[in-house]
């Protein structure tokens, strides 16, 4: 059986919530983490429209990127609109996950989607907002015990590279011990040398996780005194930070790229500022409102900047120095990481073996129309 307190570990394996941005609310903002899931809703962000979705449907608990409260809330009333989808949510026992920032910054989350989908290539991070020390950790497992402990370490929150899981390296090997008067061993006899078939598993963990992964380690493994090393990794250091810079497959002039940005988002429509004519071939992206890193796009190199919900006067100071900016619209630059949400908690629960039902929103919607 799975329960919510299950999803969310999944969630912020992938969007650990020491990537967040400081201040930004992240993690289960509403529901019961021992209440047990079988339907998962995946949104953006929750509307009332997607509230009654959600209940309609039979869903425990709803997945989104933009947090239900963002602000502290100082009433829940029937007559407001928010109130309201909040009631009906606690009525309906509905709990409520958002990863925001942390989705923003982690590996295969939003800002790495818009890369993909604009086939961008030697990308790198647009604007760091976290320096992480990696670690090492190696354990020795007796043949029969290595799935589990495996399982265990990567549950807690070891072996992300990039936007990859569950990495690790295993080695077999020969293991010996003699227990001893007082020992109370899992293979073996007292007073024998036991040499014991075992496979030594490598893995990196980060530093914040560390602590999570040992106890996970040592809660999975069968021995009374388990053999494991940790080693800190001086380089490299792992790098988190918002949005990305990259090189298109091609150079284009900017209104060019403009209309390549709306194809490859379906957006309803693209605004740009700036020479249409001017050739772009770097270019920073940053789902949502980016507005505040255009600074960054401009320092490390960006021929343009691809983000949304942008300003009369920030595309004005954008111009000035230098900088033509793209809007594609909040809702556009970020919808992608929905599918790849649901994606990612069926094949986690999958790999559990658990029938839970993973499926989006059907009624997230763009806001605005064009004419």
């Amino acid at each position: 059986m799975v329960k919510v307190g299950d999803i969310v570990a999944w969630m912020d394996e992938w969007a650990r919530p020491a990537l967040a941005i400081d201040g930004d609310p992240v993690g289960l903002q509403l529901g019961d983490p021992a209440k047990p899931v079988t339907k998962v809703l995946a949104t953006l962000e929750l509307t009332p429209a997607v509230a009654e979705e959600a209940v309609a449907r039979g869903a425990q608990l709803v997945v989104s990127h933009h947090a239900v409260l963002y602000r502290p809330a100082d009433r829940i009333r029937e007559d407001d609109p928010a109130g309201r989808m909040l009631r009906r949510l606690i009525q309906a026992d509905v709990a409520v996950y958002n990863a925001h920032t942390n989705l923003d910054v982690a590996p295969g989350g939003v800002n790495d989607q818009l890369v993909e989908r604009l086939g961008l290539v030697d990308v790198e991070v647009l604007a760091p907002t976290r320096h992480e020390r990696m670690f090492k950790l190696a354990v020795f497992v007796p043949v029969d015990h290595h799935r589990q402990v495996l399982d265990a370490v990567c549950s807690a929150g070891a072996g992300w590279i990039g936007g990859y899981s569950s990495c690790t390296f295993n080695i077999p090997g020969k293991g010996t011990f003699k227990p001893e008067e007082g020992a109370n061993p899992y293979i073996g006899s007292v007073g024998k040398l036991e040499e014991v078939d075992e496979i030594r598993l490598e893995t990196v963990v980060p530093a914040d996780r560390l602590n999570a992964v040992v106890d996970a380690m040592l809660a999975a493994h069968p021995y009374e005194e388990v053999a494991y090393d940790v080693y800190p990794l001086e380089r490299p250091v792992k790098t988190f930070g918002i949005g990305r810079i990259g090189t298109l497959a091609k150079p284009m002039a900017l209104k060019e790229l403009a209309v390549f940005i709306k194809d490859r988002l379906d957006a309803p429509g693209v605004r740009f500022c700036g020479d249409a004519s001017q050739r772009v071939s770097r270019l920073a992206v940053l789902g949502g409102s980016g507005m505040a890193w255009a600074e960054e796009a401009r320092k490390k190199g960006a021929d343009a900047f691809l983000t949304g919900d942008v300003k009369h006067h920030d595309a004005l100071d954008a111009l000035a120095a230098g900088l033509p900016v793209i809007d594609a619209g909040h809702y556009s630059t970020e919808r992608w990481i929905v599918p790849v949400i649901v994606a990612y908690l069926q094949a986690r629960a999958a790999a559990r073996g658990a029938l839970v039902e993973v499926f989006p929103s059907d009624r997230i919607r763009e806001p605005f129309a064009f004419v």
